[in-house]
Formats: C-alpha cells, structure tokens, sequence
C-alpha cells in the first residue's frame, strides 16, 4: 500500500479523538520514519513498509492518549521540545505569558534574575532565555523527571549555561534575595474538576491547584511578596479573576493587570508589587 493510502487507510481510525486525524496518521508516520512534511508529500505514491508499527501508534493515539507522549515532542513558540510521559504537555496559551515577561524586560539594561516555579518541561525558561538576553534564570520543580527532561530543552536549545534547574517547592530552596521577577504557570484546577480524557494521562500534580482550584496561586502570590520580588506573572484558571482580584486587596500593589487566552478565556495576570 502507498503511503497516500495508508493515510486513507488510518484516518478513520481517530476521527473521534481529533478533528485533523488525516494530519495526526501523518505526524505519526513521520515519526516512524524520522522524515520531514515535504518528503512525505514528494513521496505520497511510494510504498509505506512499516504499517504494522504505525497501526500500533494509531490504536494507541485512538484510546486517547496524548499524541505529542507518542511521538515525544511538541511545537511551542515556534520551537520543538521534547516531552515525556509525566510532565505536563506544553499548551499555546501559555505563550501569551512569555509575551507578557517580554514586555516587561524590553527596556530593562541590567542583568536580572528571573524565578521560574512548577518549570515542568522548561518550555518558559528556555523560552524566556532565547527572547531575553540579560537574564539568568532559576527554574524549580518538586518532580526530578520534568527537571532532569527541562535540562534536555535547555541543552536542545543551547540555553543551559543561562539556567539553573534545582529541586524546590516553590521558594523553599531559593534563598536568593535579588530575584526581580517570578513565573509561573502552576497547577490551577479545582481537584473535584472531572478532566477531559486525554487530559488524564498528565500528572495530576502539575494540573490540581487544591480543592477550589486557586489555593497553590495565593500561596505563590504571598511568598512572592514576602521575599520582595517586583513582578510576579502567572497563568490562571478562567474563572479565577474575581477571587484573585480579591486576594490582591491583601497586598501592597503598584498595578496588576489581566489577559485573555486565543479563545477569550481570562487566563492570567502581571503583578506589580511596592517594595
């Protein structure tokens, strides 16, 4: 059978877990045979030899399970890391943060020490150093395997002189007193909230914020301002504003703002703290 065919062939097969599944039996079968699109498309006609190990990758995805653990990557910013089973899946609304980091670093001149806490797959620090130039970077986690795949990015990326990655519940290993701003993109969901199924096979820690959703968010908020960090910028649940709007009462705040994801969702926020 062609390799056009066997596309044919599999597509059926994910129609109910994807809206591309055509695109998705592709990727697969790009995976497989560690070819690029453009090959693919000039080699349509030509035999596929390897259908039995991509009817196994398809009968996985179709149960599923998250595409980007299959083939052990994922596109974020423009940019291809490496993801494993155990730590989080990068999602594209977390590069609204980034932009966010972006615009407050854009006429600073002197070196500054960024925290990164819950780094997961390092997706934020690596990013954050490819964009910033006068920046160092502490990047935590409590979980040695999102840490240990994080050094992977950053050496994939050519970062890794620029970041530190250390073992710590949020500031509890970081005695550093000069960090000038904090990100985070923590777990937010409520431990009650029923997840879609492909969602279940992430950790569960790097998803659950506590039993109403935002506990771990205050808890980053008010160590943040008790170590007198200037920014602090976060990813959020989306009906998290009005009791994070709240909370913020209970600080000394310079200014804070809210953004919306691509689909309008409120998703996160800058804040000011005076120190």
């Amino acid at each position: 059978m062609t390799i056009k065919d066997t596309i044919k062939k599999y597509t059926k097969d994910l129609r109910e877990v994807t809206h591309i599944p055509a695109k998705e039996v592709e990727i697969l079968m790009l995976h497989i045979l560690q070819k690029n699109t453009i090959w693919l498309h000039l080699n349509y006609n030509e035999k596929f030899e390897q259908e039995k190990e991509l009817e196994k990758l398809v009968k996985k995805r179709a149960t599923n399970y998250p595409l980007e653990y299959i083939i052990n990557k994922a596109s974020f910013y423009g940019e291809s890391f490496i993801v494993k089973e155990g730590v989080l899946i990068p999602r594209p609304e977390t590069e609204l943060l980034i932009d966010n980091a972006v615009e407050i670093f854009k006429d600073k001149k002197e070196e500054s020490l960024v925290l990164e806490i819950g780094t997961g797959s390092g997706i934020i620090s690596v990013m954050l150093a490819l964009l910033i130039k006068n920046i160092k970077i502490i990047a935590v986690d409590i979980n040695e395997k999102a840490l240990a795949l994080a050094k992977k990015n950053a050496i994939k990326h050519n970062v890794e002189d620029r970041i530190e990655f250390r073992l710590s519940n949020l500031y509890e290993n970081v005695p550093e007193e000069n960090i000038f701003l904090t990100i985070s993109n923590p777990p937010y969901i409520a431990n009650n909230y029923e997840l879609q199924t492909n969602v279940k096979y992430e950790p569960s820690n790097a998803l659950f914020g506590g039993s109403i959703g935002d506990e771990l968010l205050k808890d980053i908020i008010t160590q943040t301002n008790k170590n007198k960090i200037s920014y602090l910028l976060c990813e959020m649940g989306y009906d998290q504003k009005k009791p994070l709007e709240e909370y913020f009462k209970s600080f000394n705040i310079k200014e804070y703002s809210f953004y919306k994801d691509y689909e309008n969702f409120d998703r996160g926020f800058t804040l000011e703290f005076k120190n």
